[in-house]
């Protein structure tokens, strides 16, 4: 389950983000949920802001200094991979 507390800096985040607005530039949409049952995988994300109950700590910076590229979608059913990736399967 994706459970997702947002470091401050890139040396305490596993993995590097970058927000893109457009789908087609992302490498991953996610959809955030309300509770942490409902996170799912590595698309359905629950927010959390106690880094201790976190399954994984996101910076979000660049595109030039990011690992992954993802853009925001509003329903559970578009969210998902778009290509294959590397960090598939490590963010739940």
């Amino acid at each position: 389950m994706a459970v997702v507390f947002q470091a401050a800096s890139p040396g305490e985040a596993n993995i590097r983000a970058a927000l893109v607005d457009s789908r087609g530039m992302a490498d991953l949409l996610v959809c955030r949920v309300g509770s942490r049952g409902l996170a799912q995988g590595d698309a359905l994300w629950y927010i959390t802001r106690d880094r201790q109950s976190a399954s994984v700590r996101i910076w979000f910076g660049s595109i030039g200094m990011s690992q992954v590229k993802i853009c925001f979608v509003p329903t559970r059913g578009e969210a998902g991979w778009c290509r294959p990736h590397r960090l598939r399967g490590r963010l739940g």
